[in-house]
């Protein structure tokens, strides 16, 4: 799954580049341009694969040390 979630990490990389939409004077919804309705797009998109990579690409255990230094903390 890590290499999947490097792999949308690496698609949004160059999806951002939209230089193709800049001459584009379309609106959508009637007041929003076309190239910034497609950034928003972009940065939901990243917001999901952000999600995605704290889920199944993050380390296990970084939070038992806290847990246990917090604990030692409260007897003191």
């Amino acid at each position: 799954m890590k290499y999947f979630v490097w792999s949308l990490v690496a698609l949004l990389v160059v999806l951002h580049q939209d230089y193709w939409q800049w001459d584009n004077a379309t609106l959508d919804f009637g007041f929003l341009p076309r190239s910034l309705t497609y950034h928003a797009c972009i940065s939901i998109a990243a917001a999901g694969v952000w999600v995605m990579a704290t889920q199944f690409c993050w380390p296990e255990g970084l939070e038992e040390p806290v847990a246990d230094a917090e604990a030692e903390d409260a007897k003191a």
